[in-house]
């Protein structure tokens, strides 16, 4: 074969003389002959990368998102089985497309933001949707929580700064992810339940973590993010591999020609060996399998059964492409993120279970080493504009969580939980008449979306440190 600088013979003599030849000439040979495949390899799935990321944005190009403004009655006494309810219904916004519509048309999944956010103290419960799935993000709550209110806000997200370093401003920013497998669950909320009379009251894991929202002062925000993009069911397959693997079943991991190759061969000297010395006939590959399946059973530890048993409940119910991302943003005269941050990752690790699967920050700003001061700002800015546009694929890989453990994350806290600064909503207006014309209204104006700012404004209190809730029950020292 020749190369025009290279030339090799195929034939036995010259395979014999090529790898008789020292390492670092065996090695460029090699490269040479099938480097070349590599390159081409690689340079393939570049272009079609950036191919499909091009259609993609000329997909969603005319995209509208909005901001909902979420509160929730004060007596509220829904647990957070509502919410999951509410999951189950966004996942009808799934739609399956054919590789012509995912590549040449640039087909993308729409996807939501859960977010709960706290400035100055604040707090507030926010979904991000795109206008095509309003009625739908609308419908999910109105269902489970019929005297909510669902207000359309300016997103609070344009009035920081986009690029750090920043004059006033500074941040913190992390994505997080899950420490263990897919297959493996968080803890669920129905394990936060402590039977301490004959009614089972539950503890709610909402309250630790807006306590630690409701820490911040003056000059001072925190943002929480759950972005939840629904997908098929491809994901349980692997999560039933996985049962399996703990199981002792590794018939799956063999492929489906080793595995009839191996049986036949065995079978083969069965039926030979016991023509030629009269030995019985073996009871097979079956029987073989079911004893050590058998026994296998026996040796899973009660702590190994009890893990099982979660990942099949996890399987049994619809499973999200999740990322999650927190942030802590203040002026520089008051930034001291070990007060915010610290008080977050501590509330998230309540959803934590050691031996199953925990939520940990695996991709933030703080960096080692190599060029540190300049891999941090790039972090920062990468990590702002990632949650500013909602980014599922930037930062850390997601993961999948299913529509009880997000509800165990994300859910609106019951009556019981005391935040003082946790907008509630007020009594309902009641609907206008049916024959009412109205139609012309619309015509003459456009109404105008307040800011979160303004809607502190027009359902608060007034105090020195600025509009707060308007719960009653509030006193400000």
């Amino acid at each position: 074969m020749d190369f025009g600088f290279y030339s090799i013979n195929l034939g036995f003599e010259g395979i014999s003389d090529f790898f008789a030849q020292g390492t670092w000439e065996i090695i460029a040979g090699l490269f040479v002959m099938f480097g070349w495949v590599i390159i081409s390899s690689l340079f393939l799935t570049v272009a079609i990368n950036f191919y499909q990321e091009y259609r993609e944005n000329k997909y969603t190009a005319d995209w509208k998102w909005v901001v909902l403004a979420i509160d929730i009655p004060a007596l509220n006494i829904q647990t957070p089985k509502a919410v999951e309810q509410m999951f189950a219904h966004l996942a009808g916004a799934f739609d399956q497309p054919d590789i012509a519509n995912a590549f040449r048309g640039g087909y993308k999944q729409r996807w939501f933001s859960l977010e709960i956010i706290s400035i100055e103290g604040y707090i507030q419960f926010l979904i991000r949707t795109e206008e095509k799935f309003r009625d739908l993000v609308e419908t999910s709550v109105y269902a489970q929580y019929p005297e909510a209110e669902v207000v359309e806000v300016e997103d609070y997200t344009f009035g920081v700064p986009d690029k750090f370093p920043d004059k006033d401003y500074d941040i913190w920013a992390s994505d997080f992810g899950l420490a263990e497998n897919d297959a493996y669950p968080i803890r669920f909320y129905s394990e936060f339940e402590h039977s301490i009379s004959k009614d089972t009251v539950l503890k709610d894991p909402m309250g630790t973590f807006l306590e630690s929202f409701s820490r911040i002062g003056s000059g001072e925000q925190m943002w929480f993010q759950i972005i939840i993009e629904p997908t098929s069911n491809d994901w349980k397959e692997k999560a039933i591999k996985k049962i399996r693997e703990m199981m002792g079943d590794d018939s799956s991991s063999k492929g489906v020609f080793s595995a009839f190759r191996f049986e036949e061969l065995g079978k083969s000297w069965d039926e030979l060996n016991s023509q030629l010395l009269g030995a019985p006939v073996s009871e097979g590959e079956d029987g073989s399998a079911k004893e050590k399946a058998k026994k296998n059973m026996l040796d899973i530890t009660p702590g190994q059964s009890k893990l099982i048993a979660g990942m099949e409940e996890k399987i049994s119910k619809i499973g999200f492409k999740t990322k999650m991302r927190g942030v802590y943003l203040a002026r520089k005269e008051v930034f001291r993120p070990e007060r915010g941050v610290n008080a977050m990752i501590g509330a998230i690790n309540q959803f934590n279970v050691p031996s199953s699967n925990s939520i940990v920050p695996n991709f933030g700003i703080s960096v080692s080493y190599f060029m540190k001061e300049r891999r941090t700002i790039y972090r920062k800015n990468l990590l702002m504009k990632a949650y500013k546009k909602r980014k599922l694929k930037v930062g850390s890989n997601p993961f999948i969580l299913n529509t009880e453990e997000l509800a165990t994350v994300w859910h609106f806290p019951m009556s019981h939980v005391k935040t003082p600064l946790l907008q509630k909503s007020q009594a309902k207006a009641a609907e206008p008449p049916s024959g009412l014309p109205v139609e012309f209204i619309a015509d003459l104006f456009e109404p105008e979306i307040p800011t979160l700012k303004e809607k502190k404004k027009t359902e608060g209190y007034k105090t020195d440190a600025g509009y707060m809730s308007g719960d009653e029950d509030v006193k400000f020292g």
